[in-house]
């Protein structure tokens, strides 16, 4: 395979130029302007394109086993490959939990079939109780590539102190769902003047905010690698950043919904717009892209949350909290970041490559010769609008928007997943 003329930008690297890529046998054998081709070269014009890294999403709920009615191991590499994604990392709020090795193997088994890596993250405690650790180190040695109870809060201090202490001495990053259900009376709508207008108490900031000061401060006592998962608030952006100068290894998820939306979606896309953390203010909304742009955020994480639409057609109490977003990521990190000038191209694409390559340890996120061979291929000025999805679900408050970024192509180990 040949790719040639397109724009390179390797974040790796934080170089970018025009040049072709020559692929042999799943791995990038030569970056050079004006590679001849061969017969036997499938040749790509990549002349109106950038080339990226195969982008990475490092939170991920393909709902497999135990909810495939929502997603599949292969519904969800079918909407990463279209995102542009080449690695995921699925979370562990299976059913069965993936608390023992027996679990882990089958998902990781079955996965080897998708086109995609698929990676798995295993829980913290057993069941997801918050009572009982999990056996990190064999779980590590058995393929899980980080833990995380995403979805459910760990309250016990103590008890993450510990789990955190494990996490380090394993080199490998624990992952924290920040939400105190004590100040929670309605969970996925912000409190605020949308939920009192909805007449119902929802979540506030100080739920999410409470648990982010106490881990900064576990992050900093213990120096293991912390993510902020899915961060809402702009103080708990404040407290990232304060903690990330007092030396602690912390680090934070921004997605796309939360840079892009505030609570008010809620009011036009209904159950839509729910999901855990809820959609915050406009003065929330801000501060992520400030953190996004000073380095404070470093990761671009979907959080995709499939459900059906017959959970979502329930009232806004009653329906679940989540949304998809595999598909649409790129492209709201272009027409939210990128354009309005917020992020540079190159940074909005660091968070998304080399950033979760370097913290999850995978061997991905880089364009240079000799590595494997996935790649994106993307417009960055091509207008498109989201109206179905090849997800299994379709809960998306994107549906009908005018984005601008189209995935025209993605190779995973020099195969080609994905072409529009």
């Amino acid at each position: 395979m040949l790719i040639k003329n397109s724009l390179i930008m390797d974040p790796a690297a934080q170089t970018s130029r025009r040049a072709d890529i020559l692929i042999e046998n799943g791995v990038i054998q030569r970056i050079a302007p004006d590679i001849p081709a061969s017969p036997s070269d499938n040749v790509i014009n990549g002349e109106d394109l950038v080339t990226a890294p195969g982008l990475i999403d490092t939170h991920v709920h393909f709902r497999d086993p135990g909810f495939t009615h929502k997603e599949t191991l292969h519904t969800g590499a079918l909407a990463a490959a279209k995102g542009g994604f080449t690695s995921v990392v699925c979370m562990a709020n299976t059913s069965p939990v993936v608390d023992d090795i027996s679990v882990l193997r089958d998902i990781l088994e079955r996965a080897e079939g998708e086109q995609i890596r698929i990676y798995q993250a295993a829980s913290v405690s057993r069941s997801l109780k918050g009572e009982e650790r999990t056996d990190m180190k064999a779980l590590l040695e058995a393929g899980a590539r980080g833990f995380t109870d995403d979805g459910i809060p760990l309250k016990n201090a103590a008890f993450l102190y510990q789990a955190m202490e494990s996490a380090k001495e394993l080199d490998v990053p624990i992952s924290l769902h920040e939400e105190d259900p004590a100040f929670i009376q309605n969970n996925g709508i912000n409190h605020g003047p949308v939920s009192d207008e909805l007449g119902i108490f929802g979540s506030p900031a100080i739920a999410e905010e409470s648990l982010v000061a106490r881990d900064c401060m576990l992050a900093l006592r213990t120096g293991a690698h912390v993510v902020i998962q899915h961060i809402s608030s702009g103080r708990s952006v404040e407290l990232v950043r304060l903690f990330r100068s007092l030396g602690a290894n912390l680090h934070a998820e921004a997605t796309p919904h939360h840079f892009t939306l505030t609570d008010t979606a809620v009011l036009k896309y209904g159950t839509l717009a729910k999901m855990n953390p809820p959609l915050r203010t406009e003065e929330d909304r801000l501060a992520i892209i400030r953190g996004l742009a000073d380095g404070t955020i470093d990761l671009i994480a979907t959080d995709h949350a499939p459900h059906s639409k017959e959970e979502k057609d329930r009232s806004i109490t009653a329906a679940p909290s989540g949304i998809i977003g595999l598909e649409t990521s790129l492209a709201l990190g272009i027409t939210s970041l990128v354009r309005p000038g917020h992020l540079t191209l190159m940074q909005l694409l660091e968070k998304m490559t080399v950033n979760p390559a370097r913290l999850y340890h995978l061997p991905a996120g880089q364009i240079a010769e000799g590595a494997p061979a996935d790649l994106v291929l993307f417009a960055p000025d091509e207008q498109w609008t989201p109206t179905e999805y090849v997800s299994k679900s379709s809960n998306s408050p994107f549906t009908g928007w005018n984005l601008y970024g189209k995935v025209k192509m993605t190779i995973c180990g020099g195969t080609v997943v994905y072409q529009a």
